[in-house]
């Protein structure tokens, strides 16, 4: 029999506290004049407070009902009532709307834009069309495996990015209360050698196709027309990185100065970059605006008009059966101009790389674009370049864009 009557539980209600009524059973009073039911129950050594729901709602009798058979479970059937309910909380949590919701509370404190975005994106391209509406609690090491395993080998360190990343929004969901278990550990299951292979060590270069190959090859690219394809060509014309020309926008353009002046939060280095644009960089870019998006600014956009995925270029080689990679063809263009005799200090400043001598990097303030009615070797360098990959076949066509936008 409960120590608590029909009498004494109304006017407890009335009255902040804490009333117990025995067996574990407990009715809380806030001074808010919030009232709920709680029942404390040793589990394996452990104390657990399971809520029953508000006082207001639930009787004395339905609160004694409720607890009775909570009791039962606990103690007879031995089943983790807590952990139970946080994975019921978990079904209505799906790992896209974690993965949101986290990437919304933090990007504001990481390094970039660009860094958020690449974060919020690697888990778009790799992990949502396996476990974008798989409940965060259903989430299991064998799960992330399947995400994993069709790039573990063939872009290790995204696979390593994405595995951590997965990783990190279950432990938020686990904070949450969506999920019973914090995130399957980098060192256990998920670790290279045990539910997942050991990672090839990848070379020191990526694999770079001949130069010798180069005009065949852009050939046979323009035969089957699409962003990707055109976004491949013109980072082949212009020895840029994978992300500047994905992420390039109309506005980076002049088209009177032939020059793509690319934002420091699209470089590497975190600094400004100048490219001379050739006769055939050009025509890519005619080509693009051609099929350009009337809601986006993105020259190259992939769905809803956002920039393309790390991935897409790297489709368009394995479509076309090429073994090699997209950053690859940044040493294929310092292979031909080393051949064909251009300054290494030229070379390395069309590639955008850092000066590895403090005294040269010191003094060489030259960019070497020249100056107006006075082209400087870069524009040379890419002017021959461009020819050499079309094989003097460039579409001289005018290039029209669209007007820049007033601020």
């Amino acid at each position: 029999m409960g120590k608590l009557t029909a009498v004494a539980f109304k006017s407890a209600l009335k009255v902040p506290g804490i009333y117990q009524d025995g067996d574990g059973l407990v009715l809380r009073v806030d001074k808010r004049g919030g009232a709920y039911w709680l029942l404390r129950l040793q589990r394996d050594g452990k104390r657990q407070d399971i809520g029953l729901g508000s006082a207001k709602l639930l009787t004395l009798a339905e609160a004694r009902h409720k607890a009775s058979d909570l009791r039962r479970a606990v103690k007879i059937d031995r089943r983790d009532v807590l952990a139970e309910r946080k994975n019921e909380a978990a079904a209505k949590v799906s790992f896209r709307e974690a993965a949101r919701q986290y990437h919304s509370e933090n990007e504001a404190g990481w390094k970039s834009a660009v860094y958020a975005r690449q974060w919020l994106a690697s888990l778009e391209n790799y992990a949502f069309p396996k476990l974008g509406d798989v409940p965060t609690g259903g989430i299991a090491a064998a799960d992330i495996i399947t995400v994993l395993t069709p790039i573990w080998q063939e872009i290790p360190e995204t696979a390593r990015q994405v595995r951590n990343r997965i990783c990190v929004v279950l432990d938020y969901a686990h904070a949450k209360g969506w999920r019973s278990r914090e995130a399957p550990s980098g060192n256990g299951s998920l670790k290279a050698g045990r539910g997942l292979p050991r990672q090839v060590k990848s070379q020191e270069h990526r694999k770079a196709m001949p130069y010798v190959a180069l005009p065949s090859f852009i050939t046979a690219l323009r035969r089957k027309p699409s962003y990707g394809r055109l976004a491949l060509e013109l980072l082949i014309l212009t020895a840029a990185r994978s992300q500047e020309v994905r992420l390039a926008t109309w506005a980076e353009f002049d088209l009177e100065e032939r020059l793509w002046s690319i934002p420091a939060d699209h470089m590497k280095r975190s600094k400004a970059h100048m490219v001379p644009l050739s006769e055939a960089a050009l025509a890519v870019l005619a080509r693009a605006n051609a099929f350009r998006l009337p809601d986006t600014d993105v020259v190259f956009p992939g769905l809803a008009g956002k920039p393309l995925s790390d991935m897409t270029l790297l489709k368009v080689l394995r479509d076309m059966s090429e073994p090699f990679h997209v950053h690859g063809f940044r040493s294929t263009f310092t292979d031909w101009a080393a051949n064909e005799g251009f300054a290494d200090a030229v070379v390395e400043a069309a590639l955008a790389h850092k000066t590895p001598d403090a005294v040269q990097a010191a003094y060489r303030r030259t960019t070497y674009l020249g100056a107006p009615g006075q082209p400087g070797a870069r524009v040379k360098l890419m002017d021959v370049w461009g020819g050499y990959c079309v094989g003097e076949a460039v579409d001289n066509s005018v290039v029209s864009l669209p007007a820049k936008k007033a601020i």
